[in-house]
């Protein structure tokens, strides 16, 4: 049962695969994501119980050090997180299409995790920095209200640490940009 999501966030490569080895050594997790993102980072995201994701971050954060730039534990994760972020999301129909640009991958989880608890809303995708000169995005679907909603609950939630890019919603998206999205 995945009750918390866990990430880190590593400026070398090497060092990543370092500590994602030392995060699944440390404690009985799953791996929901491994891999480079764009600018030469390393990004592990984990879940499982609070417990054993808190000591895989620790333990993946220690082994990075001074190359670690950010690393995450939301305890309660809503369940379309994980799934959004390995873009396995089954949406209905796009009535509006909310969006959040951030300079950090745990920042983006982080949005996601806040918008989707906020208010009634669809996690289409929360990309991870591939290809993307190591920003993250979410993209979520609902009504409008439901989307302003959640996009400003995302927006407070990563301004707390400065990582903000750009935020918008779309009301009434265009059917062709809805196929390019999902």
């Amino acid at each position: 049962m995945r009750t918390a999501l866990g990430a880190i966030e590593v400026q070398s490569i090497p060092k990543g695969i370092e500590a994602g080895d030392a995060m699944l050594k440390a404690a009985h997790v799953e791996l929901i994501s491994a891999g480079t993102v764009c600018a030469g980072k390393y990004v592990v995201v984990v879940a499982g119980e609070v417990d054993a994701v808190n000591a895989s971050v620790q333990a993946g954060a220690a082994m990075a050090g001074g190359k670690l730039i950010d690393s995450l534990l939301i305890p309660r994760i809503h369940p379309q997180v994980p799934r959004a972020i390995n873009a396995c999301t089954d949406v209905g129909s796009v009535q509006a299409v909310g969006t959040m640009e951030l300079f950090s991958v745990c920042a983006a989880i982080q949005a996601a995790d806040a918008a989707v608890k906020a208010a009634t809303v669809d996690l289409i995708e929360v990309r991870l920095g591939r290809g993307l000169g190591g920003k993250s995005f979410v993209v979520l679907t609902g009504d409008v209200a439901s989307v302003r909603a959640a996009v400003e609950s995302g927006r407070t939630a990563a301004r707390e640490k400065g990582l903000v890019s750009d935020c918008t919603v779309v009301p009434s998206p265009h059917p062709d940009l809805v196929k390019a999205l999902l």
